[in-house]
């Protein structure tokens, strides 16, 4: 059996997220069916990341094992061939067998847009903030954030059944033109994680919370602790670090 390994972008608007449903479109299902088309064959296929419905991704990392002996280029080509427009294989490569795209990630990196005034354009990708945020606040009170901590407030309950620390690497807000950013790495997320310390952010930024409040958020290791989730739209994932003897 060879793994096969794809890295795919998708823009998450018109799914319900990565993993399969029991009604629904979602990534996942549309991918395999793609496989399976090709390599006629039953193909299971996993993610670095289960994004959720709206999220997009310009650098998800997906693996599955195979029989088939085709060539990656022409696996590439084909399902590029038949899948709908809102998904795309960038690169495809064979791996060792014991590569797994979720399980020997070793960082992660997503990207937070808000735009500061409605676009046509760009209504899918941002999340438009209306009134007036002090971005330098924001940073401040993010800042408590960054390295090696439990993130239990700021995740949904459920996800912390295999512990809530994640080491954060990267946090940084930049503003580009009319947008702000948020450029966050670590080496795993929790569900939500980004979108609620996001959210939790805006309202820092807007005047709502003072900014000592996001290190107490963290301290309390409670949900009920933090501020609501931003919308899943605004959301990107962009990259998933492997280790180099994987050649991912």
């Amino acid at each position: 059996m060879r793994t096969l390994v794809l890295k795919i972008e998708y823009d998450g608007t018109g799914f319900l997220g990565w993993q399969l449903q029991p009604e629904g479109r979602t990534v996942q299902g549309v991918l395999e069916a793609a496989i399976q088309k090709i390599l006629q064959a039953e193909i299971r296929a996993t993610a670095a990341g289960r994004t959720d419905a709206g999220v997009h991704a310009t650098g998800q990392v997906v693996h599955f094992r195979t029989d088939s002996d085709m060539v990656v280029d022409r696996l590439k080509k084909g399902l590029n061939g038949i899948l709908p427009p809102d998904v795309r294989v960038l690169e495809a490569a064979q791996t060792t067998g014991d590569f797994h795209a979720r399980f020997s990630a070793v960082g992660r990196r997503y990207v937070y847009r808000i735009i500061r005034r409605p676009s046509a354009v760009r209504r899918h990708f941002a999340w438009h903030v209306a009134f007036p945020l002090d971005v330098a606040a924001m940073r401040r009170a993010c800042a408590p954030l960054s390295g090696r901590h439990d993130f239990t407030s700021f995740c949904q309950a459920t996800s912390t059944a295999d512990g809530a620390v994640c080491d954060v690497r990267v946090l940084d807000w930049i503003e580009v033109d009319d947008e702000l950013r948020l450029l966050i790495e670590a080496n795993r997320f929790l569900h939500h994680m980004v979108r609620t310390i996001v959210g939790t952010a805006v309202d820092i930024g807007r005047g709502r919370w003072p900014e000592g409040v996001m290190a107490e958020m963290l301290e309390a290791k409670d949900r009920r602790a933090a501020g609501a989730n931003a919308p899943a739209h605004g959301l990107c994932l962009e990259a998933v670090r492997y280790p180099s003897e994987f050649g991912i």
